[in-house]
């Protein structure tokens, strides 16, 4: 059954996760919002204990199938995901002079109190894979994603997507990890 978070009892099992924008705003629409999300995924795989298996940055989300290594929580890996992406892609918008967006952010109904701006749905939809049938599903469903909501014909030409990786064999963006078993 999905949860909202991370649940502790299922923290070492591989989760396919959704990560949501606040109000489901469309903030990554410009090649520097994606490359900061990248790049934090890539700093949290080669530092934080995160394995990625699968990805997809779409403009208001993400999706990830991914765990922890031995000795981290992916509670926490995500939850020092979330804070440095927010400051960067707040710092961004105010350069790129989105001060709408800012706006948005700061007057969200699920704002965090002692936040200035929230980027971030505070709940992640979590659901740890339970088996190689609803992982398969979970993988067409990130492919999938840039495809249904029409931004391009085949799954491996979205930029942001790590059918890229396995399709084309193109790790340019992010490295992704062997799926196990």
């Amino acid at each position: 059954m999905p949860t909202p978070r991370i649940n502790e009892a299922y923290e070492n099992l591989t989760h396919f996760l959704t990560i949501t924008v606040v109000e489901w705003i469309d903030i990554f629409t410009k090649r520097e919002y994606f490359e900061a999300i990248a790049e934090s995924l890539k700093f949290c795989r080669e530092n934080k204990g995160l394995l990625l298996y699968e990805y997809v940055i779409m403009t208001n989300h993400l999706h990830l199938i991914v765990r922890a290594k031995e000795g981290f929580k992916l509670s926490q890996i995500i939850s020092d995901f979330k804070k440095y992406t927010a400051r960067e892609i707040c710092k961004l918008l105010a350069t790129d002079n989105r001060r709408y967006i800012l706006n948005l952010l700061k007057n969200s109904f699920s704002k965090k109190e002692g936040y200035q701006n929230q980027l971030w749905q505070r709940e992640n939809y979590a659901e740890p894979m339970t088996s190689g049938k609803f992982l398969d599903e979970k993988i067409t469903y990130i492919y999938n994603n840039p495809v249904k909501k029409g931004f391009v014909a085949k799954s491996e030409d979205w930029l942001y997507s790590s059918a890229r990786n396995r399709i084309l064999g193109d790790h340019s963006i992010l490295r992704v990890d062997d799926l196990e078993g």
